[in-house]
């Protein structure tokens, strides 16, 4: 065989290489697709005291395992706990104001009572009178110094009452629902709950990240001092939306990580998200705006999918952001074997890169 005919074999052999690569390329990404845009994600709960204040103790370090309700630093409370007895004050004040008024209407009704008393005796003057005026045995001038003692009376027990409607009103409710109470009572309740924040504790389990609080730092009401890396993890993986149309929830899947090069864990799909950011359309006020491109063929739209780990333990090993790539397997046998083929050579391949 001449030179020119190995060559020639030669380009015959890689074309034809080139044409089966190149067909099982677009067969794998139909029926086998593999994705290395695949992360571990951890929920960051960004940790913020709810009150203004300096701090007085920092009692967690940075990459620290914490659990849910741990301190985390103390903030000065002595500030809030003079609100706190300073409320105290303010409700034991309007209990002894609702003593006073509780006095005050007894008075008043005491009052009351007399007044009713000396109606009734003005009653049976004015009656008598009445009668006796008929009879010619008094004279009207009598009469009328009569009648006006009883309209008096009226008079002075229809004020007494006014008073007293006036009295029990300022009083309010007996008991806890008056209304005195219950202002005094929240206030209290609010300066206790601003004491209890001067204790900032973690709001779930997970690791101390940038830890940005020191002794003596004044903390402001709303800032994040901290973050706590939750220890719930999800892995998510961007796959190009031709290559989710075989697949469903429940499908399985392999996993292999970049931090653990040459291991390869079986898995499955838990959920497919609604969307990405790219269909999300902003009521801004605007008109909508087309989508430009000049290329003839654009790049592929990627949608994302939530990975369920069958050693779920093992993500929240992982930090947040780790690489992953992930090998969705297809029904039939000899596709389960290939693609498992495949993730099996990409898990070897990190022990390179």
């Amino acid at each position: 065989m001449t030179p020119d005919q190995k060559f020639a074999r030669y380009v015959k052999i890689s074309l034809v290489g080139f044409i089966l690569l190149f067909a099982y390329f677009v067969v794998a990404d139909m029926y086998l697709p593999v994705t290395p845009q695949a992360r571990v994600y951890h929920p960051v709960v960004q940790v913020t005291p709810q009150v203004s204040g300096r701090v007085n103790q920092v009692l967690v370090n940075n990459n620290q395992a914490v659990k849910k309700g741990q301190p985390l630093f103390l903030i000065e409370a002595a500030p809030f706990q003079l609100a706190v007895e300073q409320a105290q004050l303010a409700f034991a004040d309007a209990q002894l104001q609702n003593q006073r008024l509780d006095s005050s209407v007894k008075a008043i009704e005491a009052q009351l009572a007399a007044g009713n008393a000396k109606l009734h005796e003005q009653k049976l003057l004015f009656d008598r009178s009445e009668s006796l005026l008929k009879k010619r045995s008094i004279s009207e001038q009598e009469y009328e110094t009569i009648n006006a003692n009883f309209q008096s009376s009226k008079a002075n027990v229809a004020a007494i009452e006014a008073q007293l409607t006036e009295a029990k009103l300022a009083r309010g409710q007996l008991g806890s629902d008056n209304l005195a109470l219950r202002h005094a009572q929240n206030q209290l309740a609010q300066a206790e709950l601003n004491l209890s924040y001067s204790t900032v504790s973690a709001d779930t389990d997970g690791k101390v990240a940038n830890l940005q609080v020191s002794t003596g730092t004044f903390a402001n009401k709303g800032l994040p001092m901290l973050a706590i890396v939750a220890n719930k993890a999800d892995l998510v993986a961007d796959f190009r939306e031709k290559s989710l149309a075989n697949f469903a929830l429940g499908s399985g899947a392999k996993v292999t990580f970049d931090a653990l090069p040459g291991q390869v864990f079986d898995a499955n799909i838990s959920s497919f998200e609604a969307g990405v950011s790219d269909g999300q359309i902003s009521a801004n006020g605007l008109l909508s705006s087309t989508e430009n491109s000049n290329r003839w063929v654009r790049d592929a739209q990627r949608q994302r999918i939530h990975i369920n780990l069958e050693q779920p333990q093992l993500l929240s090993k992982l930090p947040s952001g780790a690489r992953a790539t992930v090998q969705l397997l297809p029904e039939s046998t000899i596709g389960q074997w290939c693609a498992s083929a495949q993730i099996r050579m990409i898990s070897l391949l990190h022990f390179i890169y």
